[in-house]
C-alpha cells in the first residue's frame, strides 16, 4: 500500500488541516483514522435509495458522534479523523486535478441508477494502488481496486451467498465505549432506513455534502441544512430520533436495541467524546498524557461518554 501511494502522488506530500501543516513521506497518518465500520446489506433494486439516504443521514449522526478533536497537540475539528484521512490519502495531482474527488471522499452527487454507476466511476477515474493480477479472474482484481477507494459511504460487492451488495458506513468513530458505538450505529441505521422511504434526488446534493463537513468540524454546534432550513445540529438530532427509532422498529429490530436514549442524553447534555476531551484537557491544564489516562479509565467502565466524570 505504501509503495503504491508513493507511486501515485507527488513527494514530498503535504497534509494541511486548518493551521496544521505536515510534510509526510509515507501513509503512516492513516493509522490515526480508526473507525467503526458497519455494513448494511441491500438488494440491488434498493441500493440507490438506501445509499442516498445514508449520504443524507450521516451528517446529523456525525454531529452527535464526534470523538477526535485533538491531533499532534492541536485542537482541530470535532472529528479531525475525517480531514486527516482525506488529506493523508489524497493522490490527486494538485496542478492538473485530473478528477474532482479524492481517494477518500464524500462524493459529488446522488446515485441515480444503482451501485454499478459508482463501480464504473471508480474503474474509470482511479488508478489502481495495488495493480495485482489474480489467477481467479477479473472479479478479485476489481474488488481489490474497489477496496482502495474509501468513500465515506462505500459500495461493496461480495460474491458470497451468490453475490450481494452492501453499504459500508466508514464515518462513525471508534469509541468512546461500546455503548456509544452501538448507539451511533442504531441512530445511523434507523435514520438511513427512514430517509430511504423518500426520493432524495430532488434535494440539493450540496446540502448533504455541506452537512457532513460542517458536522465533522463543529459537531453539535454546527449549522446544518434540513428540508431547506438551516438548523442547529443538536436541535436537528433530537427532532430526528423518533423517526429513526420508528424505522428500526418497522425493520424488526428489538425495542431494547432500538432505544436511542444514549444519543438523546448525550445531545441534551452536549457531551460528545470530542466535547469531553476538550473540557477535560482544559481542566487538566493541557496535560495530554493525563487526558489519555483518564479517557482509558472511563472507557473501561463501559459507561457512555455523557456519564463520564
Amino acid at each position: 500500500m505504501a509503495r503504491g501511494m508513493r507511486r501515485l502522488r507527488l513527494e514530498p506530500f503535504i497534509v494541511q488541516i486548518d493551521e496544521l501543516e505536515l510534510e509526510v513521506e509515507d501513509i503512516i497518518l492513516e493509522a490515526a483514522n480508526t473507525s467503526w465500520q458497519v455494513h448494511l446489506r441491500t438488494p440491488a433494486s434498493d441500493f440507490a435509495r438506501l445509499y442516498n439516504a445514508a449520504q443524507l443521514a450521516i451528517g446529523p449522526v456525525l454531529a452527535a458522534s464526534g470523538n477526535s478533536p485533538l491531533f499532534l497537540g492541536r485542537q482541530l475539528w470535532e472529528e479531525t479523523r475525517i480531514a486527516l484521512f482525506e488529506e493523508a490519502s489524497d493522490d490527486r495531482d494538485v496542478e492538473r486535478r485530473f478528477r474532482r474527488d479524492g481517494r477518500v471522499t464524500f462524493g459529488s452527487d446522488w446515485v441515480r441508477s444503482g451501485a454499478f454507476e459508482l463501480f464504473e466511476r471508480y474503474v474509470r477515474d482511479y488508478e489502481p494502488v495495488i495493480p495485482a493480477l489474480s489467477d481467479e479472474g477479473e472479479l478479485p482484481e476489481l474488488r481489490l481496486h474497489l477496496g482502495t477507494i474509501w468513500q465515506w459511504n462505500r459500495p461493496v460487492y461480495d460474491p458470497a451467498d451468490g453475490g450481494h451488495l452492501r453499504i459500508e458506513f466508514r464515518a462513525l468513530p471508534a469509541g468512546p465505549t461500546c455503548a456509544d458505538m452501538a448507539a451511533n450505529t442504531a441512530f445511523l441505521l434507523g435514520l438511513t432506513l427512514a430517509l430511504a422511504e423518500r426520493d432524495l434526488t430532488e434535494l440539493p446534493f450540496g446540502d448533504a455534502y455541506q452537512n457532513f463537513y460542517r458536522a465533522a468540524m463543529r459537531g453539535l454546534q454546527a449549522k446544518l441544512t434540513w428540508e431547506g432550513q438551516e438548523v442547529l445540529a443538536s436541535d436537528l438530532v433530537l427532532s430526528l430520533l423518533p423517526e429513526a427509532k420508528a424505522a428500526l422498529l418497522r425493520a424488526g429490530v428489538d425495542p431494547a436495541d432500538a432505544d436511542l436514549d444514549v444519543i438523546a442524553q448525550r445531545v441534551r447534555l452536549g457531551r460528545t467524546g470530542a466535547v469531553w476531551q476538550r473540557e477535560t484537557l482544559a481542566e487538566l491544564g493541557g496535560d495530554s498524557e493525563a487526558l489519555v489516562r483518564r479517557y482509558h479509565e472511563n472507557a473501561l467502565t463501559g459507561m457512555p461518554v455523557h456519564m463520564w466524570r
